[in-house]
């Protein structure tokens, strides 16, 4: 079955920039998509990557531009304590190695042997649950990258008297490595068991946070990553990611864009009393073409400009200058100094 996406923004936009930003891929994939014609546009193949989807317009995948977007393998994995996410050092055992097919709950065939799977987000050794490993770059990026929005949920038991003092710096007030954490969401859900939500991702760092306010974890597992959950996944088996989760997690990542206003026929409104560029117009002034046949003296308000104030009244006639206070009065001598 295909997949179908409707353009609901306010002005056309070109298709493979418009791809990305739905999670679907990269514009260079999505370039390849279109020249390989995976593309269509209400029904029609588009055959340029520079075509531009117009709004309301809708966007499907073919079948073969699915397959192609999905062979990136990406397990979705119940990490179980004792496996580590990363590279293991000696003694220790990876994680990749529960992506076994009799593993999978949806019969997915485990990764080839020479596949190169990250973990999109680390999950320590004595820690468990929610665990993405992937070849994908595009969803990598989405997750972990620099300008990454996902939240991530925990559920967090704890040993130690729970104050709300304690709560408030978890929530708000501590630091790392020198650096100042970012707010939390931590509420308790039991007598000794946190719930955390966290934008942020230091080393090991809500056991961390926890050793800082003398709180001692105990059992840490994640639930969420973003809009994907782990549900009911037994602990030790996975499933492999949907292109519909993988598009989620991509666009929930993106940052938000400020909406601007429109009027009646769809043109933006222009706030305050800022400029468009070099020589724009300011918002609450009429366009020239109506002030072209305005009487002279009804401008803005300033003294030449005319705005509808009284010009200043001239005298009746042109007096004679000793007729002013102090007119008759000769002047005094010309000084003469260093021109300014």
């Amino acid at each position: 079955m295909s997949i179908f996406h409707t353009y609901k923004g306010n002005a056309p936009v070109r298709i493979n920039k418009w791809m990305a930003e739905l999670g679907l891929c990269s514009r260079r994939e999505a370039e390849a998509l279109i020249a390989a014609g995976g593309v269509e546009v209400d029904g029609v193949t588009i055959e340029q990557p520079g075509h531009k989807i117009e709004p309301m317009q809708t966007l499907t995948l073919t079948e073969q531009a699915e397959t192609a977007i999905a062979e990136k393998f990406t397990a979705v994995l119940n990490k179980p304590v004792d496996y580590v996410s990363a590279q293991p050092e000696a003694g220790q055992t990876p994680a990749v190695r529960l992506l076994k097919t009799a593993n999978a709950t949806d019969g997915t065939t485990g990764p080839a042997k020479d596949a190169s799977l990250a973990p999109l987000g680390r999950l320590d050794q004595d820690s468990r649950g929610l665990l993405l490993l992937s070849e994908d770059g595009v969803l990598a990026k989405a997750i972990i990258g620099p300008q990454h929005t996902l939240s991530k949920e925990y559920l967090v038991t704890v040993r130690g008297e729970i104050t709300n003092g304690k709560l408030t710096l978890l929530r708000n007030g501590l630091s790392l490595d020198g650096r100042k954490l970012k707010p939390a969401n931590v509420t308790i859900e039991e007598d000794q068991t946190l719930r955390f939500v966290l934008k942020e991702g230091r080393k090991r760092q809500i056991r961390r946070m926890c050793d800082l306010v003398g709180l001692k974890v105990t059992d840490l597992v994640r639930l969420r990553i973003g809009p994907l959950e782990m549900g009911d996944l037994p602990e030790g088996q996975w499933r492999a990611l949907t292109p519909r989760e993988r598009a989620a997690l991509i666009t929930a990542s993106l940052p938000e864009k400020p909406r601007r206003l429109r009027d009646a026929e769809g043109k933006p409104i222009t706030k305050g009393r800022s400029f468009v560029g070099r020589g724009g117009a300011k918002p609450n002034r009429e366009p020239r073409e109506d002030r072209k046949d305005r009487p002279k003296g009804q401008g803005n308000g300033y003294k030449g400009s005319g705005t509808g104030r009284t010009p200043r009244a001239k005298p009746e006639g042109d007096r004679p200058r000793g007729d002013r206070p102090g007119g008759d009065r000769p002047r005094g001598p010309r000084r003469d100094g260093p021109k300014r």
